[in-house]
């Protein structure tokens, strides 16, 4: 594997390349200079012009008149090709050597001893208000508009539902629509995003991953935080099915928890140089289709990259990964989500797993983008009755909830009260509580 992950980009050639590589920059900020150099003399003819008078002193092409006559687009060019250059002018970063190891940052040896300096010396920060470990769920989404613009209104829906639950838990919440590495596109966004949550915020215990198109269904279940103390990363999985049968489905990193060690820095730091798109992708992709049961010939996914570790190199990383089966971490949206109202006749939320799952998420339905396993119209009515029935739970301390699970109305389900908690607090009581 490291082989494959060291191997270098074929050395193309061409007017792709040409313009593409380290060449085709340098001609695009020759042309950019020129562009601004161009402008600059406009504004200055303009200026002159305004100043002095329309004599003699220039006789402007016609396309200098044009220019006079709509100041507006020629400044409103101006700032675009000025704050491009600007762009240009902070990139300072080399670029990537395509013979390089790839690396999501500096190694780092000593974080565990430089993040408990650093409590050390603000240990108020340790701990929430009520004395838990502080949680970070992270979570995203591409920074353009959906493909399907309606994708777009369930990405907000995705972020209301995470909202809600985390500030019912006592949970931060970030969320990003930046591409931190250009490199790491696609699902393998999230490992550049992770490591730089966790170096900036050492005061948190947990980071939370949690993929835009899954969404919360049990309100009130928490995680069982007591039962990882051993662990640094929790992912939904089975045993079996990743060390006997190493099976390419055998977890899901959908929604995972990775604790801010330097266990984890370790684990990104072997997970990520499997990421990078290009020839390195699609190389990593044929490895972790021979070696997995089951997998399709792609290019190499994060999921698979770390049930590859786990099955390769079973005596670095197996032993502080904890595979939960107990609850829905990840709840396969297929095998849920028409069970809704079997669930809501018979249990109550509370308990994580099938009795009233924890988390639903809509794998392979991409509502945002232009393709996708299942039908766009099936996924986007199965999200409607997920948010529904997860939503219910956040009316319902209102006194409200939907008419059904297909429907964005809602209808009450009690009356105000001027008691509403119920404190019988009558003018005399009031009286006796305020005077004595």
């Amino acid at each position: 594997m490291r082989e494959v992950v060291k191997k270098g980009l074929p050395n193309m050639r061409g007017w792709n390349r040409f313009f593409t590589g380290r060449k085709g920059k340098q001609l695009q900020k020759t042309l950019n200079n020129v562009k601004v150099t161009i402008l600059c003399g406009f504004v200055t003819v303009l200026v002159l012009r305004g100043t002095i008078g329309g004599g003699s002193f220039f006789s402007p092409a016609q396309e200098l008149q044009e220019l006079q006559e709509n100041p507006e687009e020629l400044a409103k060019e101006a700032r675009r090709i000025l704050a491009e250059k600007e762009m240009e002018e902070e990139e300072n970063e080399p670029e990537p050597d395509p013979n390089a190891h790839y690396t999501l940052g500096p190694e780092i040896k000593d974080w565990d001893q430089q993040r408990a300096l650093w409590l050390s010396k603000y240990p108020h920060l340790a701990k929430t208000a009520n004395g838990k470990d502080r949680f970070l769920l992270v979570t995203g989404s591409q920074p353009t508009p959906c493909d399907n613009p309606v994708g777009d209104h369930y990405l907000l829906k995705a972020i209301k539902n995470k909202i809600d639950y985390c500030r019912l838990h006592d949970i931060e919440i970030v969320y990003n629509m930046a591409h931190l590495d250009q490199e790491m596109a696609g699902y393998w966004s999230k490992l550049p995003l992770i490591r730089k949550l966790m170096l900036a915020h050492p005061e948190v215990e947990w980071i939370w991953w949690m993929d835009s198109d899954a969404m919360f269904t049990d309100m009130v279940f928490e995680l069982p935080i007591d039962k990882y103390k051993e662990y640094n990363l929790v992912v939904h999985g089975y045993k079996e099915q990743i060390y006997d049968k190493k099976s390419w489905v055998g977890l899901n990193t959908g929604s995972f928890l990775f604790r801010n060690c330097q266990w984890s820095l370790d684990l990104l730091d072997a997970w990520a140089p499997m990421g990078p798109k290009g020839p390195v992708r699609v190389e990593a992709g044929k490895v972790l289709t021979e070696t997995l049961t089951g997998r399709p010939d792609f290019e190499a996914d994060d999921q698979s990259a770390l049930i590859y570790l786990l099955v390769t190199q079973n005596e670095l990383w197996s032993n502080r990964v904890f595979l939960e089966e107990s609850y829905y971490l990840h709840g396969y949206w297929v095998n849920i989500v028409e069970k809704y109202e079997e669930v809501m006749e018979k249990y109550h939320p509370g308990y994580g797993d099938h009795r009233w799952p924890f988390v639903t998420h809509f794998v392979g339905c991409k509502p945002c983008g232009s393709y996708g396993d299942y039908a766009v119209e099936r996924c986007l009515n199965q999200m409607e009755r997920a948010f529904n029935f997860a939503d219910n739970q956040i009316l319902e301390m209102y006194g409200f909830q939907h008419g059904s699970l297909e429907t964005a109305k809602v209808k009450r389900t009690r009356m105000d009260s001027s008691d509403p908690w119920d404190l019988h607090l009558g003018m005399e009581s009031m009286q006796r509580q305020l005077f004595g």
